[in-house]
């Protein structure tokens, strides 16, 4: 996301300074020292006339020794902003000269690196009071900064370094200063006050769901106001709060807004997966990009709604984004890559749109059809060409057709597969084949979810051999690692990896009664209390003991695009603790819980949190399913949406809970805080059980 930030404390009358690159030749191809690197993001940038470094010891101590200024500069591969930026001021040779000549410039990728983006992304944050991507931050050569933005235009973006030039040579106390309090300011966001004598009180989550509604859009679906970014965790935890509060209105606002996501032009109508946001109240331009992260989780979303409401849409869009992900992003040596970018040929979301006569060209006689179902109307129109999206449900063009259900699915199969096969000689979106940890990991939670709702063995069969390449490539010599690439994992994990990995793994327990994947978890975890603890409170660093000291060490708490990893660590402690049977891991996570029920604010900033809350506040069950069908007597009771339910079972086991419990015929035990009420054969009475 772009964000334009106004220049902060620095003068407004600046001088621009026109001079040429001496170390560019017009005839060869100026190389840095990207070259060397594996990020998609950094190799674009490596025959920039700037004089790039990656994050590392080379540019800090060039820093250093010089005593040059220096600039971080963090986005990503399929950033359509920092594209600009990069063509507007990065390729320019009076842009490269000045930031050579006076600034060591550093280039990092925000999703190898998110410990380096955090800590400038809040110091922008806390200067400006908004950010986003690209991220540029000028800091002094220890690395505190002291001044920084998003997208700038060149002539803006020369206005403010010729500022700081002169800052630096006049008035460099001024600098220091600056420095000092805004470095302050950044160890003090992450001071979080123990709250260890308040209970966990489901009233403030009540006030905290009621105080969000004033931002819903009943109508539309999502935030009242643009652009809206679909957030899955957020309504994962607004559906679980309304099953278990009993309350239609917010379900059905669940419900509504899935609707319109999967008819809007933010989904992939014919290839399926959604972008990152849309731009508009409507969900019809997306900003084109895909991301691993939002359509792993999306899928979880879709999969508990599915359960929920058996909605033939749902179903669907899983299957499409499935499809999608297996075929555009599967790595040959296993694991998913990350996104697609949001251009393509330099212009954004050429890939997707269409013009009438594309259209008819490709459809022939299901033109008229087409045009009906995806609404090739003026409602659809952006800059000249159409965004396919839908008006209506299946089910209700199916009515407007006038045929029947199966016939319109045939109907629509054929319809997608011929704007594909258009769609197939056009240029792709670029690549980010970075394989990451912690998406896989989400990934691998969707899959269990879909595999769960729809019973489909594809999903499970997905779902763990994702998890055993996590566990054979990324985690080496008893250490979790970031990022897989060319041929071998790099860049120690951070918190997120742990945990996300952590709960994908509790995830393949319960769908397939392997205690191995509770085993592994457990190894995880003693790695966690090893390297993030954090002696001060209960909470965990976002970085290990062991990686690069930074001027701040983070301990992440708020929920964003993807959940914190503080809020995930908590439910992995309750959860592995209840199937360990570790009750000094339930506590901690009760006492993390604490700590941020104490400052609740916005419902979207802690939905994850949120969720953890009703495991501890309402009836939570530790369902066990025994015997030689357990695991098809298990995917029945999936067939309900409970998400007050942790599942075990098997014909074997050392789980506490499951002992004594396995018997030839197949039975299922319903129990709370380890006692359990008498075994049943059928789901039905299981689930009456579970009734208050």
């Amino acid at each position: 996301m772009m964000k334009r930030i106004a220049l902060f404390f620095i003068p407004c009358v600046l001088v621009l300074l026109q001079c040429q690159n001496p170390d560019s030749d017009p005839t060869t191809k100026h190389t840095n020292a990207l070259i060397k690197e594996t990020s998609p993001y950094l190799l674009q940038h490596a025959h920039n006339p700037v004089n790039w470094y990656p994050w590392g010891e080379e540019a800090l101590e060039k820093a250093k020794k010089e005593d040059k200024l220096m600039l971080i500069s963090v986005g990503y591969s399929a950033c359509h902003w920092c594209h600009v930026m990069e063509r507007e001021c990065f390729e320019d040779s009076t842009a490269a000269a000045l930031m050579n000549e006076h600034f060591v410039c550093i280039k990092v990728d925000r999703e190898e690196r998110p410990d380096i983006d955090q800590i400038y992304m809040d110091a922008v944050q806390i200067m400006n009071g908004s950010g986003g991507w690209p991220l540029n931050c000028f800091a002094l050569p220890d690395g505190r900064p002291i001044f920084g933005g998003t997208y700038f235009s060149k002539p803006d973006w020369m206005k403010v370094m010729q500022t700081l030039i002169e800052l630096k040579m006049d008035q460099p106390d001024r600098l220091q200063t600056f420095a000092e309090e805004l470095t302050k300011g950044l160890q003090k966001m992450d001071e979080l006050v123990p709250q260890v004598e308040a209970p966990i009180e489901m009233g403030k989550w009540d006030t905290m769901v009621n105080d969000w509604k004033g931002q819903w859009d009943y109508t539309l679906g999502g935030p009242n106001r643009s652009p809206k970014f679909p957030i899955p965790n957020n309504y994962e935890f607004l559906l679980h709060y309304a099953e278990v509060t009993d309350n239609d209105s917010i379900k059905n606002y669940v419900h509504n807004t899935l609707q319109q996501i999967i008819q809007g032009g933010i989904y992939d109508q014919v290839g399926g997966g959604i972008a990152r946001y849309s731009t508009d109240p409507f969900w019809k331009v997306p900003h084109f990009e895909k991301m691993l992260y939002d359509n792993a989780q999306f899928l979880s979303l879709l999969a508990k709604a599915h359960r929920e409401s058996k909605n033939p849409d749902y179903e669907r869009a899983i299957r499409q984004i499935i499809g999608f992900i297996d075929s555009e992003w599967k790595a040959e040596a296993g694991g998913y890559y990350s996104a697609y970018d949001a251009d393509s040929e330099g212009i954004e979301g050429k890939y997707y749109v269409w013009s009438k006569a594309e259209l008819k060209h490709a459809l022939d006689k299901d033109y008229e059809a087409a045009a009906q179902i995806f609404d090739f109307g003026e409602a659809a129109m952006w800059e000249e060409n159409l965004i396919l999206l839908r008006n209506q449900s299946h089910a209700e063009m199916a009515e407007v057709l006038e045929m029947e259900l199966p016939s319109y699915w045939r109907l629509l199969d054929r319809i997608e597969q011929k704007i594909l096969f258009q769609r197939a000689g056009r240029v792709k979106p670029g690549l980010d084949n970075k394989i990451l940890t912690a998406w896989n990991a989400l990934l691998i939670q969707g899959l269990s979810e879909c595999h769960r709702s729809l019973g489909e063995e594809t999903y499970k069969s997905m779902a763990l051999d994702l998890g055993n390449f996590i566990w054979k490539k990324m985690y080496v010599e008893g250490k979790l690692y970031r990022n897989f690439a060319n041929g071998k994992a790099r860049i120690p994990a951070y918190l997120e990896d742990y945990a996300f990995t952590m709960e994908a793994f509790i995830e393949l327990y319960q769908i397939s009664f392997d205690e191995t994947w509770l085993q592994r978890a457990e190894s995880l975890m003693q790695k966690v209390f090893e390297e993030f603890s954090n002696k001060e409170n209960l909470l965990f660093y976002f970085t290990s003991a062991e990686g690069e000291s930074l001027i701040t060490r983070k301990i992440e708490v708020t929920d964003n695009v993807i959940p914190s990893s503080n809020s995930s660590m908590a439910k992995v402690l309750f959860q592995l603790g209840t199937f360990l049977d570790k009750p000094e891991w339930k506590q901690r996570s009760t006492e993390m819980l604490k700590m941020i029920q104490s400052d609740l604010s916005y419902g979207q900033n802690h939905s994850n949190w949120g969720m953890l809350s009703l495991w501890m506040t309402q009836p939570y069950y530790e369902v066990a399913v025994t015997g030689s069908t357990s695991v098809e007597v298990s995917r029945n009771l999936d067939q309900h949406y409970l998400p007050q339910v942790l599942l075990m079972g098997g014909t074997e086991g050392s789980i506490p809970l499951l002992q004594g419990k396995f018997f030839d015929e197949t039975t299922i035990f319903v129990c709370q805080n380890k006692t359990c009420q008498l075994p049943v054969n059928e789901v039905n009475e299981a689930l009456e059980q579970m009734v208050d």
